[in-house]
């Protein structure tokens, strides 16, 4: 069992910046003694900043072969999520940057200004084929940082443009920036947008994903989006067992009220660095139910912090699981509420023009 001996780190997730150790790297730690002197000359540690790196990848489109994900490619337009959710299980992939699945992981982040002209590019080759390219897959296209960069935007009009179909996975309701393209998107059976709400409370969401927008906004964005006509998808994700499954059957009721028709529940996964980040934050903010919580994870986990294998990492096992299960299916039927199948058009996509030139067919 973790103990904590430092006071919540406020507006941040993760509450340690603990260095990956899978790839051999060396772990800092900073002694008890220096630490107070370091106090005594200097003062106070300095608030936590964010910084952006600007990277520009040679590629754009990231292709899987996994058999548990409903698409087979994607875009990331940022490294890193400012949002600060502490179970997010994109964390580790920071890892590949010598940069700790903590505190740099919602700290120091990278851009990639020139995602839209790789986009782009890749589109106008001979003998690409369409099909939906999911966005926030792993951070969320809708960060912060991105009412700086729009290069979400920037790449929804490539996607416009070429009539390509594009997902969205988000937990900010700075989508709504971007509604006249959804809009447009939508027309043309090109988009649709999943908005994740994890809890109700928005105390506990502060403290859960503390740059995230509340939940009544997420709910709001949701309605909105409904309005537009924009097919739109709710995820209550993740449920944590004894911290927010409580708002199971409220979210959904919430959701269908504002007309959503679509729902689903993904279950709390933590690869790698996240689980003992998790084990952290729940020592910080509920020591009183943290076994509990890690019991009923390891229940539906097979005995372990997590399950990394293809199809059972969305199907946990057990008693709890099932319950879980139930509660949502009785929820959904109570609310009139399902999982619909978005079919987005592929038939129409047009290669963009690159350079002023169109692509010789």
């Amino acid at each position: 069992m973790f103990q904590v001996e430092h006071a919540p780190i406020k507006g941040r997730g993760a509450q340690s910046g603990a260095v990956p150790t899978r790839f051999g790297l060396a772990e800092r730690e900073v002694d008890g003694d220096w630490r107070d002197h370091v106090a005594t000359l200097d003062g106070p540690p300095v608030k936590l900043r964010t910084t952006v790196t600007e990277e520009r990848p040679k590629s754009i489109l990231t292709f899987n072969q996994s058999p548990d994900v409903p698409f087979d490619r994607s875009i990331n337009a940022y490294r890193g999520c400012e949002h600060g959710c502490v179970y997010c299980f994109a964390r580790p992939t920071h890892a590949y940057h010598d940069l700790s699945a903590g505190l740099d992981f919602e700290t120091r982040l990278f851009a990639k200004p020139n995602a839209a002209e790789l986009l782009k590019a890749t589109l106008a080759k001979r003998g690409y084929r369409p099909k939906p390219i999911a966005m926030g897959t792993n951070t969320d296209p809708y960060q912060p940082i991105e009412r700086d960069y729009r290069i979400t935007r920037q790449v929804l009009e490539v996607c416009l443009e070429a009539r390509h179909p594009v997902t969205i996975t988000t937990k900010s309701d700075r989508v709504l920036d971007d509604t006249d393209l959804l809009a447009a998107l939508a027309r043309e059976k090109l988009v649709a947008v999943s908005i994740s709400v994890t809890s109700l409370d928005p105390i506990l969401s502060a403290k859960l994903e503390p740059r995230c927008a509340a939940p009544a906004k997420r709910l709001a964005a949701l309605g909105r989006l409904v309005a537009l006509s924009v097919p739109v998808h709710c995820s209550i994700s993740p449920i944590i067992p004894a911290i927010t499954d409580e708002f199971i059957e409220a979210t959904i009721a919430e959701v269908a009220r504002r007309g959503v028709q679509s729902v689903n529940w993904i279950p709390l996964r933590l690869p790698h660095e996240v689980a003992p980040l998790f084990r952290e934050w729940l020592a910080v903010h509920y020591p009183e139910r943290a076994g509990k919580v890690m019991s009923i994870v390891r229940e539906m986990r097979g005995g372990r912090d997590n399950d990394p294998n293809f199809h059972s990492r969305f199907n946990p096992q057990g008693v709890w699981a099932d319950l879980i299960r139930a509660r949502f299916k009785v929820a959904c039927k109570r609310a009139g509420i399902g999982k619909a199948r978005f079919e987005l058009d592929c038939s129409r996509f047009r290669a963009p023009e690159v350079g002023g030139q169109l692509r010789l067919l």
